[in-house]
């Protein structure tokens, strides 16, 4: 299979109640930990798939140099562009940190979805079916 599976971090891969700092993360959650591992050994590409790495707009492999990136900044930020980029790089490297704890390896940590993605595993996302816009799975929070 080319193309890659997207793994949510926060409350999917790491246990999540709230936000501590860029660099916290949660303990792991064991069963998908180890389904991450599963897909890794049968030759997939996973990836983490965070909001936490969110002004940077492309994929951070593990061997990418974050070095003289350039952040996009929100328009009701309330942080400046500098201190948006510098959180996302604390947090894609507190994460492929954790990655290579938990599972054996760094991931690419990216917030930015393309062609090549088949799945997302995620805790807040709600499946929908193809082109016909009916929901697979319920909405966690009761939206219809």
């Amino acid at each position: 299979m080319k193309g890659w599976i997207a793994v949510d971090f926060d409350g999917t891969l790491a246990i999540y109640d709230k936000w501590v700092s860029a660099e916290h993360c949660g303990e792991p959650i064991a069963p998908m930990v180890e389904r991450v591992k599963r897909w890794l050994a049968k030759g997939h590409e996973v990836r983490v798939f965070t909001a936490r790495c969110w002004p940077l707009v492309k994929p951070i492999t593990p061997d990418f140099d974050l070095s003289g990136l350039v952040a996009i900044a929100r328009s009701n930020a309330p942080l400046s562009v500098a201190e948006e980029f510098a959180r996302a790089a604390t947090a894609i490297t507190s994460i492929r940190a954790w990655c290579k704890e938990h599972i054996g390896q760094e991931l690419t940590v990216t917030c930015v979805k393309d062609y090549g993605m088949h799945e997302l595993w995620d805790d807040r996302a709600v499946a929908v079916e193809a082109n016909t816009g009916r929901a697979l799975t319920p909405s966690r929070r009761g939206l219809d």
